[in-house]
């Protein structure tokens, strides 16, 4: 399935998109796309509608808006320098472990909503990454062997960073990933069944109709059943968790120079089989 939300921002729906591309509202049969929804079997409950009656679910206009695929997640859990040539253009040694950091839930946004630069931002840089929602509470995954079955589904994810913020002003790297909108996500959630494998997927970024960012997640360095069994055994991850898993090269950061983006800018995402992403920057 293709899990989406639709409607204004923090009052979005649960939807559906179909196999036609019409996106169907959900809510007469489930409330919303949280930790509440995945724990107590929302999955199941809502393959069994959509097989017997997809078809009589109230169409969503066009004209709705994209929310971001799931609610307000507990946690956003990111890592850093997870493909090779991305540790390389930033200058930093390859990780002998996952490299793990937090993003604030506020950054969460659907996948067509302006990115804000924050004020007196003068690097902030675009990040494509595959997205992990988590379906289950995971604590202390015994192995990587059963990591896969904690996961609901897959998503694009856009972790937006801003490098003065995360690199130069101390600290942590929590201060340049946690502006507003750093994290468009979407368009939909995609199943785990509808995945095939989570290490073949192809990941695209454009900037103003400029490849940028060309990369697979074949070449993680540290796979996503990997990353699920590894950070549980530091803490719970829990149902509607979002892991947003690293990025390929060809950030801002690495270029010579190095090149950010500015207000007017757009950039467009794109996951294999997880769909597209289109930003405009705006200033906060």
């Amino acid at each position: 399935m293709k899990l989406l939300r639709f409607g204004p921002f923090r009052q979005e729906k649960p939807g559906i998109l179909l196999a036609d591309g019409t996106r169907r509202d959900c809510s007469s049969i489930v409330r919303d796309y949280d930790a509440e929804f995945f724990r107590t079997g929302g999955l199941a409950t809502l393959a069994e509608v959509v097989r017997a009656r997809s078809a009589t679910l109230p169409l969503v206009p066009e004209a709705e808006r994209w929310g971001a695929p799931v609610a307000r997640p507990g946690k956003v859990i990111c890592v850093g320098l997870n493909y090779a040539e991305h540790a390389k253009e930033s200058g930093a040694e390859l990780p002998k472990e996952p490299l793990i950091f937090m993003k604030a839930a506020n950054t969460v946004v659907g996948p067509y909503d302006d990115v804000l630069i924050p004020r007196r931002s003068v690097k902030t840089d675009w990040e494509v990454e595959l997205g992990v929602i988590i379906g289950r509470d995971a604590s202390y995954v015994a192995s990587p062997d059963v990591a896969l079955e904690y996961v609901a589904g897959y998503s694009v994810s856009h972790d937006v960073s801003e490098r003065e913020f995360q690199l130069e002003r101390g600290g942590q790297w929590v201060k340049g990933k946690s502006s507003d909108t750093f994290n468009p996500l979407g368009p939909y959630l995609v199943t785990r069944d509808e995945v095939k494998d989570p290490q073949a997927l192809a990941l695209t970024l454009d900037l103003n109709g400029e490849r940028r960012q060309t990369g697979s997640t074949s070449t993680m360095v540290f796979n996503v059943a990997t990353l699920v069994h590894y950070i549980s055994q530091f803490m719970t991850l829990e149902a509607g968790d979002l892991i947003n898993t690293g990025t390929p090269p060809g950030v801002g950061l690495g270029m010579k120079p190095p090149k950010y983006l500015v207000e007017g800018d757009v950039v467009e995402l794109e996951v294999e089989g997880l769909g597209k992403q289109r930003q405009r920057l705006g200033q906060a």
